[in-house]
């Protein structure tokens, strides 16, 4: 069909490497979960590199499809965090 045509796979990679956190804090929940419909520059996750946290955002407007990284794990540079179907 010509509307899958037009859907396109994004992948949020880590843009440095640090500890990734799906949520805010630890009794929060996740920012996103698999399913979930983002719009860019929403918040997914974050990233803690030298005791900083950076807010790791969408790149496009889509759909979550795939949560590639687990919650509090040390990430390398350009690892793949998600995937988004835009």
């Amino acid at each position: 069909m010509s509307s899958e045509k037009k859907t396109k796979r994004i992948e949020v990679k880590a843009p440095m490497s640090g500890v990734f956190y799906r949520t805010p804090a630890p009794d929060q929940p996740s920012y996103v979960e698999i399913g979930d419909m983002v719009k860019k520059k929403q918040v997914l996750a974050l990233l803690e590199t030298m005791k900083v946290f950076q807010k790791v955002k969408s790149p496009a407007k889509g759909k979550i499809v795939e949560i590639a990284a687990e919650n509090e794990t040390a990430l390398k540079d350009e690892q793949l965090m998600f995937v988004i179907e835009a």
